[in-house]
């Protein structure tokens, strides 16, 4: 795998891999959980091979990124997420990417459309249905049962498994939210040293309690917060990937959003695939991806 190198951003060193430096495009490539950088290697090398510079970075509190400063809230707002990608943008200089997100990383991209409108060429979001950050928002109760895991999170017994059995909550996610034997031990275990950094407990215990308003949030973030919630109509044509069998994030939540987009929008269900679309079937992530943003 690439070696992964450091953007400096007011509040975080970046690490983030890179395929593909002289391409003419650029595609930003941003994981969700439980997860890391890695899992874009099959879509990065097919990208790249398109002709797009790709950058893959890892979110706040997934190693190797750090946070510069002691004082720092180790806020998990969806908010901050897409602040985090913008300021990761400008540390790089990148002119107008394609931002490509899965996940926490489909509502980084996704935010960071919103908070400023003319940042992305195109918007890609996979498995993640648009305007579901508001705590307030109305839920069937089967997605409700698919998010046990936010309210298990929010308890002690939760934060314990959290802090010390990261690997095994871990385990339990990829083993369940897509048809079973989709991924090889060796993809699991190469994602694990994402999990180790030394403020992730804290990032995903805040993120999971504050996307429901069990706890207050980095008052740094308010005024992106309102501009956040409720969901702003995004003018960046969007692409949405949603597996059919996913069942974390059922693909009906992505369905009906079209009132959000107020440019070129496509929904894609990729049939038999599960929440992790780009590990399970890259081919066809990387094809529609190129499909649509060439």
């Amino acid at each position: 795998m690439n070696e992964y190198q450091i953007a400096l951003t007011p509040r975080l060193e970046i690490g983030y891999l890179e395929w593909n430096p002289a391409g003419n495009r650029t595609a930003v490539l941003m994981h969700g959980w439980p997860d890391s950088p890695a899992c874009w290697q099959a879509v990065a090398a097919q990208l790249a091979g398109a002709g797009f510079r790709v950058l893959a970075p890892a979110l706040r509190g997934f190693a190797p990124t750090r946070f510069r400063h002691a004082q720092t809230p180790r806020s998990g707002q969806l908010s901050a997420l897409g602040r985090d990608l913008l300021d990761f943008i400008d540390a790089l200089g990148l002119q107008r990417p394609a931002l490509i997100g899965h996940d926490w990383g489909a509502r980084a991209a996704a935010n960071a459309c919103g908070l400023r409108a003319s940042v992305a060429s195109h918007l890609v979001m996979l498995s993640v249905g648009y305007g579901t950050n508001d705590p307030h928002q109305v839920i069937p109760l089967t997605q409700a049962r698919n998010y046990w895991y936010h309210w298990y999170i929010a308890t002690p017994r939760g934060e314990r498994s959290v802090r010390e059995d990261r690997v095994a909550l871990a385990r339990e996610m990829w083993n369940t939210w897509s048809p079973a034997g989709w991924y090889q031990d060796a993809d699991f275990d190469e994602m694990l040293p994402a999990l180790h950094g030394p403020d992730w407990a804290d990032v995903v215990l805040h993120s999971y309690r504050h996307r429901w308003a069990f706890v207050e949030g980095d008052p740094d973030y308010a005024p992106d917060d309102a501009a956040l919630i409720p969901a702003p109509a995004l003018n960046v044509a969007t692409l949405v990937l949603h597996g059919g069998a996913d069942s974390c994030n059922h693909h009906d939540s992505s369905a009906g959003k079209e009132r959000f987009f107020l440019n070129r929008y496509e929904r894609i269900v990729i049939d038999g695939v599960g929440h992790f679309p780009q590990r399970e079937a890259p081919r066809d992530v990387a094809d529609a991806i190129l499909r649509f943003c060439v």
